[in-house]
C-alpha cells in the first residue's frame, strides 16, 4: 500500500497526518523520532502527535502533555505539532478541565493541536444518546479543541449527529475521517459506513475535514488510502480536506487561537 496518497481530482498529495500515536499512549509502539523519520520518508510535511489522555487505560498524564515543549517543533524539516487525543469523560473535574475532557485547560491552551473523541472506559459507555450529545457539544465549544476524531463510532457512542456537526462548524472544529475505521482488522469496522456518512453530512454543512491514519506504529503514518477511496465514492472532493499541505493546516489552526509552542518553533 502506498503511503503518499495522490489526489483523485487535482493531483496533489495528502501531505500531513493529524492523528498519530507514540509509546506515550501506552498502546502505541513507536517513538516521536521514529514517527518523524517515517513521516519524512513518506514525503509528509507535518504530523500531529496526539497521544491518548489519562482517562484511558495507560494513557499519558497531564505532565506528559505539558512536557511536550521539550519535543522539537521541527525535526529534519518536518513540522511536528505537539498535541493530544483527549477523552470526553465524566471525570473531567479530576483533570482540571472546564470542557469535559481529561486534559487540563492550562495544558490544552498551550498545545499545538488538540483532538477529542469518545473511548471505552472513560465514562460514556452507557449508550445514553442525550448524555453523549451534551458532553460532546460541551467539548466542541472549547476554544482549545481543534478536531473531532472517528465520529462515526455511533454504535458504541450514539449522539445527535446534526447537533454535533452544527457545533463543530460553529466552533471551527475539524471533522476527521479516520482511516483505521476502514481497517478490516480494526476495532471499528462495524461503524465504517457511519464514519463516511458523518463526513458527507459534515462536508455538506460546510465543515472542514481531515483524513488521518490514527497510526499506532510508525509504519502506518500517512496511510489514508481506504478513507480517501470512500471519500471519492461518496463525492467528497480533495479540497474539502485541510491536510493537503502543512501550510494549509497551520493557516487554519492559527486563525482559531494563539499557539505558543508552535509560535516559538517558527521563531527558531
Amino acid at each position: 500500500m502506498k503511503t503518499n496518497v495522490e489526489s483523485f481530482e487535482s493531483g496533489r498529495l495528502i501531505k500531513t497526518d493529524l492523528h498519530v500515536h507514540t509509546v506515550g499512549s501506552g498502546h502505541g509502539f513507536s517513538t516521536v523520532s521514529e514517527n518523524a523519520a517515517a513521516a519524512k520518508s513518506a514525503g509528509l510535511e507535518l504530523i500531529a502527535i496526539t497521544d491518548h489522555g489519562p482517562a484511558i487505560p495507560q494513557g499519558a498524564h497531564n505532565w506528559y502533555f505539558w512536557n511536550l515543549s521539550h519535543v522539537p517543533g521541527i525535526i529534519d524539516d518536518l513540522v511536528v505539532l505537539r498535541g493530544c487525543e483527549a477523552n470526553i469523560t465524566t471525570d473531567a473535574h479530576l483533570y482540571e478541565s472546564t470542557w469535559g475532557i481529561d486534559v487540563a485547560d492550562i495544558v490544552t491552551q498551550r498545545l499545538d493541536y488538540v483532538t477529542i473523541g469518545f473511548h471505552p472506559t472513560t465514562g460514556y459507555d452507557g449508550k445514553d444518546k442525550a448524555k453523549n450529545t451534551a458532553a460532546l457539544i460541551k467539548a466542541l465549544q472549547s476554544p482549545f479543541v481543534d478536531q473531532l476524531n472517528h465520529p462515526g463510532n455511533l454504535i458504541e457512542f450514539p449522539f445527535d449527529v446534526d447537533a454535533a456537526i452544527e457545533a463543530a462548524v460553529e466552533h471551527n472544529v475539524i471533522i476527521e475521517i479516520n482511516n483505521s475505521s476502514f481497517n478490516p482488522l480494526g476495532v471499528r469496522t462495524e461503524s465504517r459506513e457511519m464514519e463516511i456518512d458523518f463526513a458527507v453530512k459534515a462536508y455538506q454543512a460546510g465543515a472542514t475535514l481531515s483524513v488521518n491514519s490514527d497510526a499506532h506504529h510508525s509504519s502506518g503514518i500517512g496511510n489514508v488510502e481506504r478513507a480517501l477511496s470512500y471519500a471519492k465514492e461518496y463525492g467528497i472532493p480533495i479540497d474539502a480536506f485541510v491536510n493537503t499541505s502543512a501550510q494549509s493546516v497551520i493557516e487554519h489552526i492559527e486563525k482559531k487561537r494563539h499557539r505558543p509552542l508552535l509560535s516559538a518553533s517558527k521563531e527558531k
